[in-house]
């Protein structure tokens, strides 16, 4: 199709093979770069052999595997949550709360640049939707003030926002909601990443759990595929019992919850991948903010750089080129129009590869072609 980009194909943990050459690769979400990962590898062998691809039907009816369950419970194990639900992938889990809770509260206010799981996922509520500026607490607290004293409201944001890696302020959110509002938290950039557990952009932020849903893929930084919800357990009973999404679908085939499940125990026992990611973002971000660079002072391994003009654009990707890093040009929801460069740091790139990263970046930073 002419408006997908050419074919990638990986050559490495780290590497792509991009129009016949090899480049250092800071594409994509694979974080910790657990699909690769010989734990999650043998687990999804293994989970073939056993069960096969698909229970082929809904776990209302006769799909609810024994796996699944133990799935869920390792993932709320993991990120401390009373109850996990799983769904067939991260985009899903926010309609299916949406869903579940239709009614429950009288208005949705929407982060303006909320990924479009959330603005898909808000109509579903049955409640007005309104939204506030970009991560901007006084913006909330000014749209709450409309809404006036009987309000229960729910906010809908990202935890780390994918396009830059910017965090949603959620101690600032909750200490402005009424006790009847709630947060719901789409974290997919945040889980495994950030945190003093890699338990996401609530334990960043230390907010307690009472007033926070947290939603969640497997596709990023645990490296295989899925979405699921961490929740109280009358929300994931809410749930189970009242979304169509949920409902109506047929859940992950068995070797893929097999590989999540090895994932989620690998680095609940061994967080040394996440810790090394730690220390690579502030190596690379300390490097950056000094060429002029507008870096979020973040936890989150994500580096969005902007050209200031078209021409700045073609100049940079030929720069990585020639520096053998692959040119991520992307346009992402929620970041500029004319496109951008986002580079994902991962806890497997090599020194060599961030030094002809941060080499290209700091030149035009200082050439003040790029922010």
């Amino acid at each position: 199709m002419r408006d997908l980009p050419d074919p990638l194909d990986q050559a490495g943990r780290t590497v792509v093979r991009w129009r016949g050459r090899e480049f250092a690769y800071f594409g994509g979400c694979d974080y910790l770069r657990m699909s690769g990962h010989p734990s999650v590898l043998r687990a999804l062998q293994d989970g073939a052999k056993a069960g096969g691809l698909n229970v082929a039907a809904s776990r209302k009816t006769t799909g609810n595997h024994g796996l699944y369950e133990l799935l869920e419970r390792e993932c709320a194990r993991f990120f401390g949550a009373e109850r996990a639900v799983l769904l067939p992938n991260g985009y899903l889990t926010n309609l299916a709360v949406a869903q579940a809770l239709a009614g429950r509260f009288t208005h949705v206010l929407l982060d303006a640049r909320a990924h479009a799981s959330l603005l898909d996922a808000a109509p579903a509520f049955s409640a007005r939707v309104a939204g506030f500026p970009h991560r901007n607490p006084a913006g909330l607290g000014h749209a709450l003030k409309r809404l006036g004293r009987a309000a229960k409201p729910v906010v809908l944001t990202d935890g780390v926002f994918g396009h830059d890696g910017s965090v949603a302020p959620l101690a600032s959110y909750l200490a402005l909601l009424p006790r009847d509002g709630c947060i719901l938290v789409d974290d997919a950039h945040g889980a495994g990443v950030v945190g003093r557990r890699g338990r996401g952009t609530p334990e960043l932020e230390k907010v307690s759990r009472e007033r926070v849903i947290q939603t969640i893929t497997f596709s990023k930084a645990f490296g295989v595929f899925g979405g699921a919800v961490l929740a109280s357990r009358d929300v994931c009973a809410q749930i189970v019992a009242r979304s169509r999404a949920w409902t109506g679908c047929t859940p992950l085939p068995l070797p893929v919850a097999a590989a999540a499940l090895a994932s989620l125990k690998t680095l609940r026992a061994d967080d040394s991948r996440r810790v090394r990611l730690a220390g690579i973002t502030r190596f690379v971000k300390a490097r950056l903010k000094p060429a002029g660079l507008e870096i979020p002072d973040t936890p989150a391994s994500i580096i969005a750089i902007t050209p200031t003009a078209t021409r700045h654009t073609r100049r940079l990707s030929q720069q990585l080129v020639a520096a053998g890093v692959f040119p991520s040009l992307i346009r992402y929801p929620g970041g500029p129009e004319g496109g951008y460069f986002r580079f994902a740091l991962s806890s497997e790139h090599t020194l060599e590869q961030l030094a002809a990263l941060v080499r290209v970046l700091q030149y035009n930073g200082r050439q003040a072609e790029v922010h």
